[in-house]
């Protein structure tokens, strides 16, 4: 479908104009490895056997790498970040990015993280919503028996129910507090009870307006369909839809399960059915505005001048809080600062934890952009476009 976008996101002076000539440099380095597979290959080896043998490559890691996708190792170290995006109407998500916590010290310690980004988020104007993933605070494998519909064990019943309580006490900080709650959507076999607990919060908190908002993966064969009965159900009973829209994280996982256990690959067969699924449900939430609000997770270019196109059609103003658009900290800062300008209502994600623990991210980071084709390559060219058009101007 062809559109006429009111935002365009060719602007590099808009897009880098929060970074340095130094900052914009190290970009340009970053990138330029991960553009090219074998070399980021190599060099994300080498971290991770350099971090597991002890090496001293953490100060390394920290300045490169680490410094360009993350705000800091603390949420107060974040403070810095948080408020120079903020100089330029660019709001802010904090995201504890620590995984692998599986016990229930590490659980209830996450927990414990989450509540207080809500007390940063209360403190300042430029933080409109916190954020967790429930495999931060609950076992993958007791949410796979719980889907699986296996009978659970008292400890592992005990378990749940802290997992519940966890939840709760998030969602009810957020309803106290005002700021919205996004909880990030997991792989197919552990995500109905996540669901399930999502939406039972929903109609618990949601009664005014959207404070809990669930995460749905467009990429998913079925995800269109759940989100329109999840519309209806909120409808029926009376409370307001928040919806986080991405294409989807765990492509390959995915498909590799399927084959295994002999089921139907859960995944869209290619990337054109899952653009058209998310733009379509974009469409459906906007369609639907009086009872949903959107969070539009997505560094596809079309998609997001898409959404513009579909609130002025709507009569919506840029700054209306029902509609906000959301990329990557490091990442698509040309859609991102473009849109704020422009009045919408922006924010990045901004990870944030201990450099050793945030490694994870940082790798899986590292590994889209070298397989997502074209993202790293058009990262690379608006970073050099800007190199040049500085050198051109100071010439």
């Amino acid at each position: 479908m062809e559109i006429q976008p009111s935002v365009k996101f060719d602007d590099t002076a808009v897009a880098f104009g929060y970074k340095s000539d130094k900052e914009l440099k190290k970009a340009n380095f970053i990138f330029t490895i991960v553009n090219h597979p074998f070399i980021s290959e190599l060099a994300t080896g080498a971290v991770k056997v350099g971090m597991a043998i002890g090496l001293p490559i953490k100060g390394i890691v920290r300045s490169t790498v680490f410094e360009h996708f993350c705000g800091g190792e603390t949420i107060e170290k974040t403070e810095k970040a948080v408020q120079h995006l903020g100089e330029f109407n660019v709001k802010t998500i904090l995201d504890f990015s620590v995984e692998g916590a599986d016990t229930e010290t590490g659980f209830e310690e996450t927990a414990q993280e989450i509540l207080r980004t809500f007390d940063e988020a209360g403190q300042s104007k430029f933080i409109p919503f916190c954020v967790f993933k429930m495999t931060g605070m609950a076992s993958a494998t007791l949410l796979e028996k719980v889907q699986g519909g296996q009978q659970l064990t008292d400890s592992e019943s005990s378990a749940f129910d802290k997992i519940k309580g966890r939840v709760d006490r998030i969602c009810a900080k957020a309803f106290s507090t005002g700021i919205p709650v996004l909880i990030d959507a997991e792989d197919t076999w552990i995500q109905k009870p996540i669901d399930s607990l999502v939406y039972e919060m929903m109609a618990k908190y949601n009664r005014e307006k959207a404070i809990v908002f669930n995460t749905y993966q467009l990429y998913r064969t079925d995800a269109l369909s759940n989100l329109k009965e999840a519309f209806h159900t909120a409808a029926t009973n009376n409370y307001f839809l928040g919806a986080k829209l991405v294409r989807g994280a765990y492509m390959e996982k995915e498909r590799e399960r399927a084959a295994v256990k002999g089921y139907a690959d859960p995944i869209h067969p290619s990337k054109e059915a899952t653009d058209d699924a998310f733009n379509k449900a974009l469409t459906f939430c906007i369609d639907n505005k009086q009872k949903i609000s959107v969070l539009c997770g997505s560094h596809n270019e079309y998609s997001n001048q898409y959404l513009t196109v579909l609130m002025d059609k709507h009569g919506m103003k840029p700054g209306d809080e029902r509609v906000w658009f959301a990329q990557l900290f490091g990442m698509s800062d040309n859609i991102s600062f473009n849109l704020a300008r422009a009045g919408y209502n922006v924010a990045k994600y901004v990870p944030y934890g201990p450099v050793e623990s945030v490694m994870p991210y940082l790798l899986r980071r590292a590994s889209e952009n070298t397989s997502v084709a074209g993202q790293s390559s058009r990262e690379l060219a608006l970073i050099r476009k800007e190199l040049h058009r500085r050198k051109e101007s100071s010439s």
